[in-house]
C-alpha cells in the first residue's frame, strides 16, 4: 500500500543512525536452532511496536552466533517497554534453540581457523599467554549501539579493540 511503512525492512537499507542491539550466542546455533530463532524473531519484529507505533526494523544473523537487530528511529524509536518485550522473547527462545542469547560477560573472537569462539574477560590474559589471542586476532564488539558503528567496527584486530588494555605488551 502506498505510504504505509513496513516495519520489517532489509537490514542493509537501514540508515547508519539506526539503534542496534547485538545478541551473541554462547555457542554456534544448530540448523534447527537457527530456523527456530529466525522464525520467532521475524514474527516478533513484524508486530513490534512502541506506544502503538510500528517500528521500522531489520535483523541479521552473523557467523551463526550474532543476532543483530536495528531500529530506524527517525520514524519511531523503541521504548523501554518494547525493548523489554524483545528481551523476553529472546529469553523464551533460549531453551528451544539450546543457546544463551541474553546476558553479557562473554568475549568473542576469531580463532586461527576463523571460527568464532567465546570466552570470559578473565580468560583473556590466559589466551594471550598461550597465543590463542594475538594482537592481530579479530575481536567482536557486542556493545555497539548504532548501526554505523556496527558496520564500521563490529570486527577489529585485538590491538585496535577494546581488549587492548587486557593484553599488556603483546598488543604493541
Amino acid at each position: 500500500m502506498p505510504g504505509v511503512i513496513m516495519p520489517v525492512v532489509s537490514f542493509e537499507n537501514l540508515p547508519d543512525a539506526s539503534r542496534v542491539w547485538i545478541f551473541a550466542s554462547d555457542r554456534p546455533l544448530t540448523e534447527e536452532g537457527t530456523t527456530t530463532l529466525l522464525k520467532a524473531v521475524e514474527e516478533h519484529l513484524t508486530e513490534w511496536k512502541a506506544h502503538g507505533e510500528p517500528l521500522t526494523v531489520g535483523s541479521q544473523l552473523r557467523d551463526n552466533r550474532f543476532l543483530v537487530i536495528a531500529v530506524d528511529q527517525s520514524v519511531a524509536g523503541a521504548t523501554g517497554c518494547s525493548i523489554d518485550g524483545l528481551y523476553r522473547v529472546l529469553q523464551g527462545l533460549e531453551a528451544k534453540i539450546g543457546a544463551n542469547l541474553v546476558g553479557g560477560g562473554r568475549v568473542f573472537y576469531r580463532d586461527s581457523h576463523a571460527a568464532v569462539q567465546g570466552t570470559t574477560r578473565e580468560q583473556i590474559p590466559v589466551l594471550v599467554g598461550s597465543e590463542s589471542i594475538t594482537k592481530d586476532t579479530v575481536v567482536f564488539d557486542t556493545s555497539l549501539t548504532d548501526l554505523g558503528a556496527f558496520r564500521s567496527g563490529f570486527e577489529k584486530r585485538a590491538k585496535e579493540s577494546w581488549i587492548k588494555p587486557m593484553m599488556g605488551a603483546v598488543a604493541e
